[in-house]
C-alpha cells in the first residue's frame, strides 16, 4: 500500500467519523482547496501529513471517545518507604489492558508520537469497510474463472475461500 492510499484511506475513516478535512486542510495547511485527492497529494508530496496525523481535530475523530482500546503497561521498578521505615524495590511487570476511555485518543497520540513510523502505527488501527456486491463474487476475468480449487483431501477441510474486497473511499 503506496503512501497515498494510507493517507487517503486514514482520511476517509477520519470523515466517516465526522472529521471534516476540508475545513481543516484551508485552516491549517494555508492553501486553496481544489479536490481531496490533490489534498491528500499535497500532503504525500511534501510530507505535511505529520500536521495531519497529530492534529488533536484528526485524532479526536479517527479514534472515537469511548471505543475499546487495547495497550501495553510497560515494566515498572520504583521505591517506597514501609511501615518499618525502610526503604524496598517494588518491580512490577508489564501487562496488556484493556480499557474503555472517553480519551483514547490522547493515549494514541502519545503512542503515536513514540513511534519510530507514524505512518506504519496508524496501519494497525485502519479499518477497511468489508461489505461485499453480490457481483464481486464473480471472477471478472476469463484467467480468474480458469482457476480451479484443489479438491479437498479425505479427513482434512477445504481450504477457505478468500474474497478480496475493493476499498470504497468518498
Amino acid at each position: 500500500m503506496t503512501r497515498f492510499e494510507l493517507l487517503h484511506l486514514l482520511v476517509s475513516q477520519a470523515r466517516a467519523n465526522g472529521f471534516e478535512f476540508r475545513k481543516w486542510y484551508i485552516a491549517k495547511i494555508g492553501l486553496p482547496w481544489e479536490t481531496t485527492q490533490q489534498a491528500v497529494e499535497t500532503l504525500c508530496a511534501e510530507r505535511r501529513y505529520f500536521a495531519l496525523l497529530f492534529s488533536h481535530e484528526f485524532a479526536s475523530t479517527f479514534w472515537k471517545a469511548g471505543e475499546h482500546i487495547t495497550f501495553q503497561v510497560d515494566h515498572q521498578s520504583f521505591t517506597r518507604r514501609k511501615a518499618d521505615g525502610t526503604i524496598a524495590t517494588v518491580t512490577r511487570k508489564g501487562y496488556t489492558r484493556r480499557s474503555t476511555r472517553p480519551d483514547a485518543w490522547r493515549y494514541h497520540l502519545r503512542e503515536l508520537a513514540l513511534a519510530e513510523e507514524p505512518l506504519r502505527y496508524m496501519r494497525r488501527y485502519l479499518r477497511v469497510e468489508e461489505d461485499l456486491d453480490p457481483d464481486e463474487d464473480q471472477p471478472s476475468s476469463p484467467l480468474a474463472a480458469e482457476q480451479v480449487l484443489p479438491p479437498p483431501t479425505k479427513g482434512k477441510p477445504a481450504p477457505p475461500r478468500m474474497t478480496l474486497v475493493r476499498n470504497r473511499l468518498s
